[in-house]
């Protein structure tokens, strides 16, 4: 029997994205309206999204948002994209700007937001079963509702999933948010329910207030109890351990298909895999001006440049990587360390290396067509979707065994024949070097294990289907619905 769910983000594809966040809002609320589910996201209205979407947009109306000192009004609204209804929070001052988040009014203006999100469900009559909120700019939902709207059985029947997509990007700020912005009293800071060194956390709030709260891979969710991952909220998920769920994230196999993708060379199926990719090698040489070539072992990077991201393991070994017989195309912008280390490397490997700096979707699917290998040695990451992309394009991922890279990479396995994928364990940069050269001398040396390789890639599940499924028996245990 469906149910209905709303999703709250501070971002969502297909209109507006800065990280992995956005994939998931995009994909995660159509395979459960694909299950039978009435299936709703709510985000904040953008200046990029008016910009691009605005003559799409169907306006609901305005109304008056009070929240602690904050008196704004809020404009709602909406649109349909493949059955899922999206709602956008319009607010000038607060979301029409040129970025995202990191602004020093973050804590007041997703406050509004969030409370906006909470009064829209009454103004437009709308009772969802669950709200599902995601990461610090919505943490605070699941209190907000039960302490704001606590006269109202309408709110106090709604369950409340807590889903971290990131715990190091938490949303503390100063206490004295509590009255000014968020219309709250003072014991919840008292009481240590949202307390964060001398001020609050927006991330601690949902997971202490939440029925239940998720993250995006089984392994994340031991990592982050743990003193050395759990960016000291570890103490409060070991308390909520038992309503902690790590469920992988998947991609969206219509968007990320090989068979049909409008921006590669030639398309390709599990079948054709092999002249496929060997078509899309070659235009992407000619297009960044490597040496053609579709013999040689090409190693694609697709990467914010950040120290989580495991770029300095590389950047400090780049001779010694170059040394394989390899090409290497790096795409990502980051920090200025990483981007002068990656633009040395171009200039000194003309025809073997290409930096691109900065962000682009299209090259990106062309690298992830036409790359062997799919460099990925994050010190971290809860999840990760480049791996699951270049598995679903038959590009074999190299990772470190971490998180969601350890959960959905299985490592080649020399006697068995078995693994879509290459690892290393430590986050140690001779260990990485070790791996890419045993996997370019498996490239290069035992052509029948890379195919056979390449095929468990492509075989492997990378849909939302399953993970959905997880989510979904997650909201009937909360809600103690049946199947039926």
């Amino acid at each position: 029997m469906g149910r209905s769910i709303l999703f709250v983000a501070g971002e969502g594809l297909p209109f507006i994205k800065t990280g992995g966040l956005a994939d998931v809002i995009g994909s995660l609320p159509k395979a459960l309206l694909d299950r039978g589910h009435d299936v709703r996201v709510a985000i904040p209205l953008y200046k990029q999204i008016i910009d691009k979407y605005y003559d799409q947009l169907e306006r609901i109306g305005t109304i008056q948002v009070h929240s602690g000192w904050i008196d704004q009004p809020a404009t709602y609204y909406k649109a349909n994209v493949d059955g899922v209804m999206y709602y956008f929070v319009e607010h000038q001052g607060y979301f029409e700007r040129e970025g995202l988040y990191g602004y020093e009014d973050d804590g007041e203006r997703f406050a509004f937001f969030q409370r906006a999100v909470l009064d829209m469900i009454y103004f437009i009559d709308w009772w969802p079963n669950i709200i599902n909120s995601n990461d610090w700019q919505t943490g605070m939902i699941p209190l907000m509702a039960h302490a704001c709207y606590g006269d109202d059985y309408r709110y106090q029947n709604i369950k409340h999933v807590y889903t971290i997509h990131n715990l190091a990007f938490q949303g503390n700020f100063g206490v004295e948010m509590l009255p000014t912005c968020l219309g709250l009293g003072y014991e919840y800071f008292d009481n240590g329910s949202i307390r964060f060194d001398t001020g609050i956390s927006f991330m601690k709030a949902g997971i202490v207030y939440a029925d239940k709260v998720t993250t995006v891979s089984p392994t994340y969710s031991q990592e982050i109890l743990t003193q050395l991952g759990g960016e000291r909220l570890d103490p409060v998920l070991r308390y909520r351990r038992e309503d902690l769920w790590g469920i992988v994230n998947g991609i969206d196999v219509n968007v990320w298909n090989p068979n049909k993708d409008p921006l590669l060379a030639k398309n390709y199926t599990k079948q054709s895999w092999v002249s496929g990719k060997k078509a899309n090698k070659e235009a992407l040489q000619k297009e960044l001006g490597l040496q053609v070539n579709p013999d040689v072992c090409l190693i694609g990077l697709v990467s914010r440049l950040t120290n989580q991201k495991g770029v300095y393991l590389i950047t400090e070994k780049l001779n010694e990587i170059l040394g394989n017989d390899i090409q290497f195309v790096v795409l990502g912008t980051g920090e200025e360390a990483a981007e002068n280390a990656f633009k040395w490397m171009e200039s000194a490997y003309k025809g073997k290396a290409v930096y691109y700096c900065g962000y682009n979707e299209e090259l990106a699917h062309r690298i992830y067509a036409g790359a062997d290998l799919f460099l990925m040695p994050s010190l971290y990451e809860p999840c990760g979707i480049g791996q699951l992309i270049a598995m679903h394009y038959g590009t074999l991922p190299l990772v470190r065994e971490t998180g969601g890279l350890k959960d959905t990479v299985q490592p080649y396995n020399q006697y068995t024949g078995e693994g879509n994928g290459f690892s290393f364990y430590a986050a140690n940069a001779d260990d990485m070097v070790y791996t890419i050269r045993y996997a370019v001398n498996v490239f290069y040396q035992n052509k029948p294990a890379w195919k056979a390789l390449v095929k468990n890639a492509l075989n492997t599940d990378v849909s939302w289907a399953k993970s959905a499924s997880v989510y979904e028996e997650l909201y009937y245990q909360i809600c103690n619905w049946s199947d039926n």
